[in-house]
């Protein structure tokens, strides 16, 4: 075993004993719902058992994690830049812990279009927070104003379209996977 093995194997016992003591349960809970007894339990946290791939994968379902997420090992990469589109001013950023969620700084100046056929549906989940000023969140029939400050999350199969109100406005947008990608196609058309 390696170091880099032996820094990696008390991570990963420390992530379940924390992950365990966060939810508030006992030794003997924990135990319990992953099917294994107290004492291996015990000797899994304390490094006295070897870590097996099968008590790994029944922890981490026990624990309502992912295996991904139990052995995930540091990274040194944390701060990330952005990818500038300067063709339609926005900042993307990648979410690492879900590759299919993106981040995207955007600033408006225009209203939203006040011709519906200009709004947008496509699969998936679009969440936004402004930042500075007021936008206009066009969704469907509604037409509702989303201020500094505030956040809206919707799902983008219901036609959509998003502007400025009274002036310049910026947002931090996070999409998933299937709307980052229906808003490619609209911005590729």
């Amino acid at each position: 075993m390696t170091q880099d093995d032996g820094d990696l194997d008390s991570l990963v016992r420390k992530r379940i004993r924390a992950l365990r003591v966060a939810q508030g349960w006992s030794l003997e809970e924990l135990a319990t719902r992953a099917r294994l007894s107290q004492s291996t339990l015990s000797r899994i946290e304390n490094g006295r058992r070897r870590l097996a791939l099968d008590s790994l994968v029944t922890l981490a379902r026990a624990l309502d994690t992912t295996l991904d997420q139990l052995v995930e090992t540091a990274s040194d990469d944390i701060v990330t830049s952005p990818m500038i589109d300067s063709t339609h001013a926005t900042m993307r950023w990648p979410v690492k812990g879900d590759p299919g969620m993106t981040v995207v700084h955007r600033r408006m100046t225009e209203p939203p279009p006040d011709n519906p056929s200009r709004m947008r549906a496509h699969p998936g989940r679009e969440w936004l927070v402004v930042l500075s000023g007021t936008a206009v969140l066009l969704l469907g029939n509604r037409r509702i104003r989303v201020e500094t400050h505030q956040a809206a999350e919707f799902p983008t199969m219901l036609p959509h379209a998003l502007g400025a109100e009274g002036g310049p406005c910026e947002i931090l947008g996070i999409f998933d996977r299937d709307a980052r990608r229906g808003h490619q196609r609209d911005d590729a058309d």
